[in-house]
């Protein structure tokens, strides 16, 4: 698989591409590149509707011009643990960026999200987030009540009384839980909506299978939620014998824990079908 920087003849290919209504691995396949350099490319340069080849090209030639001055006071990458390798983990955080706005996240939002997800901390200020980012502190600030919002990060105190911004395991559970619970509003209304348009119509079937639907999904991803809360608390460790065996926080084997009790359902009404 070809490496190296786009061409501006494969960004014309890009713009035609998704002209053309064809999905980022197909337009990826005929470029054969990756699909997440497809995907990445665009939501850098417009996204799918804003996407304009002589554009994106102009401004990749423009970052790579940037790239190459010296970094500004405060923005240098900081050193990797682990023996990492710095420009390796800068890429995977802009890719991660992208499947964060491929999701819908916004830019900004991503980013945040992105840099705090490849830190080992998990944990970082608004001022350490705006000179990783390189950013305002007022767009830290504004993208963290987004972002808190959607029960994706977490504010907390360290011991100097700083506010930290903070990613954990649990807040996939916290995230999946609101996902689940923002279909309530809907199914309220669509029922509402079965006794304006009178029982039986066309637009009130429509409405009532349209709740009905989304009340069973919702009712699911919560169970599957409580059930599998769990899993963000296992660890994996490997044996003697180099084979891995889960382990939860406790350090007590995954398999000889108690089995968790059935989760409680929150309180829904039912409805008749």
């Amino acid at each position: 698989m070809p490496g190296g920087r786009l061409t501006h003849t494969e960004r014309q290919q890009i713009a035609t591409g998704l002209a053309d209504g064809l999905p980022y691995a197909e337009i990826a396949r005929r470029l054969d590149r990756p699909t997440s350099t497809i995907t990445r490319e665009v939501m850098r340069n417009g996204g799918p509707a804003g996407y304009r080849a002589d554009l994106a090209h102009r401004a990749t030639q423009q970052r790579t011009h940037q790239r190459r001055q010296p970094a500004p006071q405060g923005a240098q990458t900081p050193p990797q643990p682990y023996g990492r390798d710095a420009e390796a983990v800068r890429d995977y955080q802009e890719t991660l960026t992208t499947v964060f706005m491929t999701s819908g996240l916004p830019k900004m939002m991503a980013r945040v999200l992105g840099c705090l997800y490849t830190t080992d901390t998990g944990s970082l200020t608004a001022s350490e987030l705006a000179q990783r980012l390189t950013v305002s502190p007022a767009s830290i600030s504004k993208a963290i009540t987004f972002l808190e919002g959607l029960d994706l990060v977490r504010r907390e105190r360290d011991e100097r009384r700083r506010e930290r911004y903070t990613v954990d395991d649990d807040l996939w559970y916290q995230s999946t839980i609101r996902s689940a619970r923002a279909n309530d509003q809907f199914i309220e209304t669509a029922r509402q909506g079965v006794t304006i348009l009178r029982p039986g119509t066309p637009a009130a079937t429509r409405l009532e299978n349209a709740a009905r639907f989304l009340d069973f999904v919702s009712e699911g991803l919560i169970r599957a939620a409580e059930q599998g809360r769990e899993v963000l608390y296992t660890r994996t460790e490997t044996t003697s014998d180099s084979t891995a065996e889960p382990r939860s926080d406790d350090g007590q084997a995954a398999l000889s824990a108690p089995k968790p009790q059935d989760p409680i359902r929150p309180d829904r009404t039912t409805h008749g079908t």
